[in-house]
Parts: structure tokens; sequence; C-alpha cells
């Protein structure tokens, strides 16, 4: 009898690997990932695997909203180049992170090969957003965004509508929480980008 491992909506999978088991290869890593295509699958800079469930209904629909707002900025602002949360990053560190939302500056960008936008990407994005869902630690999800920071990112929002607050996260600079904020600025390194969160909290 077969048996398929799922991912419950409160607790993600986490594949431990200690010294018996080989760490993935980064190309190891990507194939797997595009074999599991149902997942969400991340990985942690010791090469633990972590595989989570797939958002519900309003946390796909916050997300789809944050994306065509932020989506909109990026065509027209033409300085970098946006990613939903299907996109995977390699970081420095050597963790694979999907954030919720992603932007790269073009010029960044413009240097990585073919290859390496096909697959994961090898950069850490200057911007990252992660959106809390119910089924998310709050803890867990601030613990991504310092290794963000930690890894070149240079501004990170952590929104959180069930307590309606926004943590801030830039690089030298300590956390700013914003409580039940009306907007978001992403001022100065998203130039006349303004979030309007009201939406969001609805």
């Amino acid at each position: 009898m077969s048996t398929t491992l799922q991912p419950t909506e409160t607790n993600p999978f986490v594949i431990h690997f200690g010294p018996v088991l080989r760490k993935l290869s980064d190309d190891d890593f990507f194939e797997f990932c595009q074999a599991n295509r149902e997942w969400r699958i991340e990985r942690t800079s010791n090469g633990d695997i972590i595989i989570m469930p797939p958002t519900g209904g309003e946390a796909g629909k916050l997300n789809f909203d944050l994306a065509v707002a932020f989506g909109s900025w990026v065509k027209s602002d033409g300085t970098g180049v946006g990613f939903d949360s299907s996109t995977g990053f390699t970081l420095p560190s050597g963790a694979e992170r999907s954030p919720d939302l992603a932007w790269v500056r073009l010029e960044r960008w413009n240097t990585l090969t073919e290859e390496q936008r096909e697959k994961f990407p090898p950069l850490c994005p200057d911007f990252v957003v992660e959106l809390r869902s119910p089924s998310d630690s709050l803890a867990a999800l601030q613990g991504k965004m310092e290794e963000y920071i930690q890894n070149g990112a240079q501004l990170g929002w952590l929104i959180d509508p069930i307590e309606k607050k926004v943590y801030v996260h830039r690089r030298q600079a300590q956390v700013e929480c914003l409580d039940n904020p009306t907007t978001v600025s992403g001022e100065p390194l998203l130039k006349a980008f303004v979030l309007d969160l009201q939406e969001l909290w609805k």
C-alpha cells in the first residue's frame, strides 16, 4: 500500500537532512520541485526541505490583490522585475525561498545568464513581501524576513491582515511595526509606490 505525504493546512511537512542523507544539490532540488509542482516547497540553509500547505481562498485572494497592485507599479516604473509566490530564489546562504511577492532591480537581473533565470535565480530580491495567512506562524515569518535582510534584501514587508499590522524591515535599521495603517510606502527603494491597505484589511 502506497502512502502519499500531504502537508496539512496548519503544519508544513519538513524533511531533515542529517549526516546519513546527502544534501540535495541546487540542480537536484530544482528537479525535485519540478516533479512536485502541486506543492509549495522551500529549503533552509542547512538543507532541510519544507513542504507547505496551499493557501486558503481568502489568503489567495489577498495575494492576488497585492500582486495586481504591485504589478501595475512595476510595469509603469520599469526599473525592476516583479515575481509572484511561485518563484524560488537561491539566497547567498544556500536557502531557497519563495516570497509571496518579490522585486529585483533590472541591472541585477540582467547580470544573470539565461540558464540562471530559467531555474531558481541565485540572488536575494531587493524587495520582498510575506503575507500572513491564518495557518502561518508570525514568529516563523519574522524569521524569514530577517533571513531576507541578512542575505541582501533592501526592503521587506511582513503584512499581517489578522492583526492589521505591517512590519517594515530595512537594512541596518530597526524593524518598524505599523499598527492598522491605511497605506505603506516603498520609498526610497520603490519610488512613488504606495500600497493601499484598506482593501486588504477588509
